[in-house]
């Protein structure tokens, strides 16, 4: 839920925090009126939709184009499309092929592929088989916690 936080006579309006999620949950979204992504769920408990534009995905890096500055990542669920890779800083040393990276981004587009804008892209490749074997678990977790 966004909010609205005051700094002295300044008003700035607030996203929510980043959800994660897997590429195959953006696929089966549905856009709302707001310009936001409703997902199911992953999970058996909570079966409310989850409300999301800002997302954290994980993925395995398959194809870096800098010149169209963007970058395909593939989950276990499928693949998805990053945009904006040229404009972040520390971003570009960990796109290249086969690399394990984590990306936080604005949700641009779902079907028939989700893209994202970057905000921040970081190499998990140290402990990729770790983090891709917790990663749903991890998705799993964070869904059925949150309201």
């Amino acid at each position: 839920m966004s909010s609205t936080k005051e700094y002295g006579n300044c008003l700035e309006k607030t996203r929510k925090p980043p959800v994660k999620v897997l590429s195959s949950q953006l696929r089966e979204a549905a856009l709302s009126a707001k310009m936001e992504y409703c997902i199911k769920r992953l999970g058996r408990g909570k079966s409310t939709p989850l409300v999301v534009s800002i997302v954290w995905m994980q993925g395995t890096v398959v194809e870096v184009q800098f010149d169209q500055n963007t970058v395909l990542l593939l989950d276990e669920t499928g693949n998805f499309l990053v945009s904006g890779i040229n404009n972040i800083p520390k971003g570009k040393p960990c796109l290249s092929l086969g690399k394990y990276v984590m990306v936080m981004g604005v949700i641009q587009s779902h079907s028939p592929e989700p893209v994202l804008r970057a905000v921040k892209i970081a190499d998990l490749s140290d402990n990729a088989v770790i983090h891709r074997r917790m990663w749903k678990y991890e998705v799993e977790d964070l869904q059925q916690t949150l309201p």
